[in-house]
């Protein structure tokens, strides 16, 4: 048996006699160092991206005319809530103009009012974007517009939105309907039971 271990080494040594071994060189130690460093700035990119809570996107966005008239209505909006939304019958509580902003602006004071909004336990805004129907170039038409309709769907806090009435500036006008805080659940759970007592 140990004849047959032997004969095996020694065939396996001819078999690997002009075989030479790899040299590992310092031009292959470097390309690992700049993969890991690559890999470390897009890591510290995707961080700093992740700590800004600003999550509305301008990518992938359905466009929609400048005269289009646009809604969007979350599941459990009542249908009378939404009509009384629709034709403008609420008292608007906040503002926001974004005539003359680029898209990027727009994204931010849009998400930044939103979230004052909440914070001031407002329900009924309005948000002034513009028809966009005065851009030279076709293409470009309603992108404002565009945008806004895919951010406010993008934000939980927005229960519905719909075109304005005429007087409020139509097509180039949302109002918009914020979800209730839970302060204000609460002061509507603590209203009406006081009532049913």
């Amino acid at each position: 048996m140990a004849s047959d271990k032997t004969s095996d080494e020694d065939i396996f040594m001819a078999e690997m006699g002009d075989v030479t071994p790899i040299v590992q060189t310092r031009a292959d130690v470097g390309q690992v160092q700049s993969a890991d460093s690559s890999v470390e700035e897009r890591r510290n990119a995707a961080v700093s991206e992740s700590e800004d809570p600003n999550h509305l996107s301008s990518q992938t966005i359905r466009q929609v005319g400048p005269h289009d008239i646009v809604s969007f209505k979350r599941p459990g909006i009542q249908d009378g809530v939404y009509r009384q939304l629709r034709l403008g019958r609420y008292a608007i509580d906040a503002r926001l103009d974004l005539h003359r902003m680029t898209v990027e602006e727009s994204r931010k004071s849009t998400f930044d009012f939103i979230i004052d909004c909440m914070g001031y336990d407002l329900r009924a805004i309005m948000i002034l974007h513009g028809k966009g129907d005065r851009d030279p170039e076709p293409e470009r038409k309603a992108v404002l517009k565009s945008h806004v309709v895919h951010w406010l769907e993008e934000m939980p806090e927005v229960m519905a939105f719909h075109s304005a009435q005429p007087h409020h500036g139509g097509a180039g006008a949302l109002y918009v309907l914020l979800r209730k805080s839970e302060k204000m659940k609460r002061q509507n759970r603590e209203r009406f039971g006081l009532r049913g007592s």
